[in-house]
């Protein structure tokens, strides 16, 4: 295991006094703890911040009087954001953590004032974390880039930059959400054969099964962050639907690139898995195939290489409207491990800010959809259908080469390590719309 500091909190022989906690099915053991933003479904009182344990939410505010020295803490969980405890240093992150898994766990003395304040996640309704002042969506599997670059360049699929630059593009904030529904987009397409574009629905709808970083701290503008102290700006993680419109976007990406394709929707779960949480399941990155470069100096470093990718395994079911009337368990459209990533999380913040732009707590990075090196771990349609030259064959009869209308896209997340419990990141959940007229 690379060499990353533990806790009493990552003890796999701790137990919480919350039973669903103890289940070996649960997302939410006490080893885990993410944040989310919640409102109890029959209040309509201002949303604030709880952590999820098992199948309930500990309002943590409401018990921040409990958590002794992270009392201050813990009261800036009263806000409807996660910004405010973002913002603070790593240090704070974590005594919150440890204090609030010793308040969870078996025995602990004040349980029964606690117990007042926990809520089961059935009577709540849940709210982005945090509002991210930048959405940054990375390029950072070499999988799906040599895929999804076999589509719009069948002699040339991976442009000679991709392995010296984290690739990117600056993403749209404003359509950002925590699941529901998502309305097919309109915009400019132009098939095969066609003089002119038209105008109207997308018929290439199409899902990308990301991990979503959720950055913290801030970082001064015209200085960078070295990729040594990169990680003390990642707060958390989460799950991401990074939905596009590929008949859009093939119309519209050169020169500049993602624009109306992308900008539409975005889809994240709800909960942030904190960077604590996951350090068990941290890994060394990807090595370097013989022959491929290697990273320039200010995003080379021995540490990150050793120890900055993360083992989260990515899994993504598709159910149709038939599927869901018929009572037909949802089809495993791919499972991967972000660990498979080219480029890490670090070398992410480090080439972001090499240019001098800065950090603000909330920020929120997608690494770009995770495949895998065989059929079962694409994580997109394009990859799936091959850019929709065959179907995919639904235990209902139903075909697919992209979205439908109706359709509904889950995707999970689980790290699994021997000598640790296992922790989720809950749903990430999205159904098509139909289009609006016009």
């Amino acid at each position: 295991m690379p060499n990353i500091a533990l806790d009493a909190s990552h003890d796999a022989s701790r137990r919480s006094w919350v039973p669903s906690a103890n289940q070996a099915s649960t997302d939410f053991p006490i080893q885990n703890l993410p944040y989310g933003i919640f409102r109890l479904a029959a209040d309509d009182g201002t949303p604030r911040g709880g952590v999820a344990i098992g199948d309930h939410i500990l309002d943590v505010s409401a018990v921040a009087p409990l958590l002794g020295e992270a009392q201050a803490l813990g009261a800036l969980l009263a806000a409807p954001t996660l910004q405010p405890l973002m913002s603070l240093s790593p240090g704070a992150w974590t005594a919150l953590r440890l204090a609030l898994s010793n308040l969870l766990s078996a025995g602990h003395g004040e349980h029964r004032r606690a117990e007042h304040h926990l809520h089961a996640m059935s009577s709540v309704e849940m709210f982005l974390p945090a509002k991210p002042g930048g959405f940054v969506d990375f390029f950072a599997s070499i999988q799906h880039a040599t895929n999804a670059g076999r589509t719009f360049r069948p002699d040339n699929p991976l442009l000679p930059n991709y392995k010296y630059v984290p690739i990117a593009y600056n993403g749209r904030t404003s359509t950002i959400g925590v699941g529901g529904e998502v309305r097919r987009p309109r915009g400019q397409t132009r098939s095969a054969g066609e003089d002119a574009p038209s105008f109207g629905p997308s018929r290439r709808l199409d899902f990308e099964a990301e991990l979503g970083v959720f950055l913290g701290g801030h970082s001064v503008q015209g200085e960078p962050v070295p990729l040594a102290r990169a990680w003390q700006h990642v707060f958390g993680f989460c799950l991401l639907n990074d939905w596009s419109a590929r008949d859009i976007q093939a119309w519209e990406y050169q020169p500049l690139g993602p624009f109306l394709g992308k900008s539409f929707a975005t889809t994240i779960s709800p909960w942030v898995v904190t960077v604590d949480a996951l350090r068990p399941f941290r890994v060394p990155v990807r090595a370097r195939p013989d022959g491929d470069p290697a990273p320039l100096p200010y995003l080379a470093d021995d540490e990150d290489q050793a120890t900055g990718a993360v083992d989260i395994v990515l899994e993504t079911r598709l159910a149709t409207a038939r599927m869901r009337q018929q009572g037909s368990e949802a089809v495993r459209l791919g499972r991967a491990s972000t660990r498979e990533l080219y480029w890490s999380v670090g070398q992410m913040v480090a080439h972001h800010t090499s240019n001098g732009c800065s950090i603000e707590a909330g920020d929120l990075y997608g690494s770009g959809t995770v495949s895998d090196d065989d059929e079962s771990g694409l994580g997109s349609l394009l990859e799936i259908s091959r850019a929709g030259a065959r179907s995919l064959k639904l235990p209902s009869g139903e075909q697919r080469t992209f979205l439908e209308d109706g359709d509904e896209v889950t995707m999970t997340g689980r790290c699994i390590r021997d000598g640790f419990v296992p922790i989720g990141f809950g749903r990430c959940v999205g159904r098509i719309l139909p289009a609006l007229a016009g």
